[in-house]
């Protein structure tokens, strides 16, 4: 018996922003991303500054190169490939009319994965919401927001539900806290930390209404299609046995799972009630809010993974809900760029989420940025990729095996993309590498690395090769 279930979603998975580049091609309008230099950790500018470098603008240029690229998706097998649409390539502003260019690039791309043998699975919001709504209504703060969503998701629907059934709504939503721009395209007032929680807990429950519309207009439009929600999630363990530390852990998990309970229980918390008191937090709700997060829940939980984090007594944890930041494990080993790598903690968050939600998980980021250096004879050797997903895919198999419905899992990148949090190039995940280096230098060529081939393997065996 195989260990994978038959129809498993074996793919990968990228970004608008982080690869098409063409940032201003064919219509489309500035993006949060296309104002940002350094990733989004970084404070955007306020206006496109020509003396700096925007990675964003040019990424690796997969709006003009997608079809090759989806060749080399194809050489390896995938079942699945994940990326999202700009919403600022759809309505450059928000407001205007849809842009007919933007709607026919995705129209082209999902056909070209359908034509090779591949499931789009759609992010509709990825850290891509048009500059426009930061400027005029700091985003997602507004109520504003949740009509003109309704208005792009349910254009994006229409044009698109014949070739996409695997939907989610907000990227990572659970980073409203750690990057707000990104997550929710609100700029804060660093000053004041009750305003700050304010803002962040008001665009999140305006999200939430936005997605529990969204999710109605989706299952209208499309019956058999799904749509989830997408959280970031790593593994949060006490530092230690006390008991201090095991309940602020609890603690920072629950404010992650915060985003979970109310999109895919439909409502929120109780335990929500006291950090809302705590901190001053009145939520502005519309009269049918509440009973709209109720009846429109998420079909399924996707959720990106790629360390684990600790929690000590004392430490801040109003900022850092998935898991970013924490006290270093003395018992993992950790990438080049200091996450720590924990695959067991893989299998935990499955079987974690499961018994809370009890609806199907979809591993939709799992991945190891590292440098890569290409030989002399034009070969990248990249055996700790192999090592680091041929160990977290074993430990999916575990979850499988413990009844933990994974419905699929798309690898983060296949091919080197700009990094988000960072805006690097040399932080490479890919299968695929791209001759492109932090500066925008490069050909931008594509080339295989022996992971390429690992992984072709992994999908055409259905995951055995990985027990060989």
């Amino acid at each position: 018996m195989s260990r994978f279930p038959k129809g498993f979603l074996w793919g990968g998975a990228i970004a608008a922003n982080q690869a098409e580049g063409a940032y201003l091609e064919d219509g489309k309008g500035l993006a949060i991303s296309d104002v940002l230099t350094s990733g989004v950790l970084s404070q955007p500018d306020e206006t496109i500054d020509p003396d700096k470098f925007y990675p964003s603008h040019e990424a690796i240029d997969f709006y003009h190169r997608y079809q090759e690229d989806l060749q080399y998706m194809e050489e390896m097998g995938f079942k699945a490939f994940r990326t999202s649409i700009s919403w600022a390539r759809i309505f450059p502003t928000g407001e205007e009319e849809p842009n007919e260019k933007g709607l026919q690039f995705y129209d082209d791309l999902f056909a070209e994965m359908l034509k090779r043998g591949m499931e789009p699975v759609v992010t509709l919001s990825h850290y891509e919401t048009p500059y426009a709504l930061v400027q005029k209504y700091n985003g997602w703060e507004s109520r504003e927001l949740i009509g003109l969503f309704e208005k792009y998701c349910r254009t994006v629907f229409e044009r698109y539900k014949d070739k996409v059934s695997y939907w989610m709504t907000f990227n990572e939503i659970n980073n409203m806290h750690t990057i707000p721009f990104a997550a929710g395209a609100v700029i804060l007032d660093e000053t004041d930390e009750n305003e700050k929680l304010r803002v962040i807990y008001q665009a999140s429950h305006n999200m939430f209404v936005a997605s529990a519309r969204v999710n109605k207009l989706c299952h209208e439009t499309m019956p058999e299609a799904q749509i989830g929600c997408m959280l970031s999630l790593s593994a949060v363990y006490p530092n230690t046995c006390k008991p201090e530390d095991i309940f602020g852990a609890m603690s920072l998990r629950r404010r992650s799972l915060f985003f979970g309970d109310v999109m895919l229980r439909g409502k929120y918390p109780s335990y929500a009630d006291r950090i809302f008191e705590e901190y001053g937090i009145q939520l502005e709700m519309g009269e049918n809010d509440l009973a709209e997060i109720a009846a429109y829940p998420s079909d399924y939980l996707g959720f990106s993974y790629y360390r684990s984090t600790t929690y000590k007594e004392g430490m801040k944890i109003l900022g850092n809900t998935g898991g970013i930041i924490g006290e270093k494990n003395p018992y993992l080993d950790e990438t080049p760029w200091g996450w720590q790598i924990d695959p067991l903690g893989l299998r935990y968050v499955c079987n974690e989420l499961y018994d809370r939600y009890q609806k199907p998980l979809f591993i939709v980021e799992n991945g190891m940025g590292s440098n890569d250096e290409v030989t002399d004879d034009n070969k990248i050797h990249d055996d700790y990729r192999i090592d680091y997903t041929k160990k977290h895919l074993v430990e999916v198999a575990e979850a499988l095996k413990d009844g933990v419905p994974v419905m699929g899992y798309t690898y983060w990148g296949p091919i080197d993309i700009v990094s988000a949090g960072t805006g690097e190039m040399k932080k490479r995940y890919g299968f695929v590498y791209v001759d492109k280096d932090n500066a925008g230098n490069g050909s931008l060529k594509r080339l295989k690395k022996d992971s390429f081939y690992w992984y072709q393997e992994v999908i055409a065996t259905n995951g055995e090769s990985l027990f060989e």
